[in-house]
């Protein structure tokens, strides 16, 4: 998926399915985390590309948690 395809899925996402997404990305960042820890890692570059999607959906979360407290 490209990174605009991913912002739009983040951006539209409800508060519910937005928390669901960053638990699926923390265990796959864990799984991934294992992986390399075992040497069983095929694709290091995964870790990177999970880091920064926690970090999108970190984001959007204090977006709209600044937008309710400022209306």
């Amino acid at each position: 998926m490209k990174k605009a395809e991913l912002r739009k899925t983040v951006r539209e996402a409800s508060d519910a399915e937005l928390d669901k997404q960053l638990e699926e990305a923390r265990k796959e960042l864990f799984h991934l985390r294992y992986q390399r820890a075992t040497k069983q890692l095929e694709k290091p570059h995964r870790i990177r590309e999970a880091r920064k999607q926690i970090a999108r959906l970190l984001q959007e979360r204090t977006e709209r948690q600044k937008a309710r407290e400022a209306s």
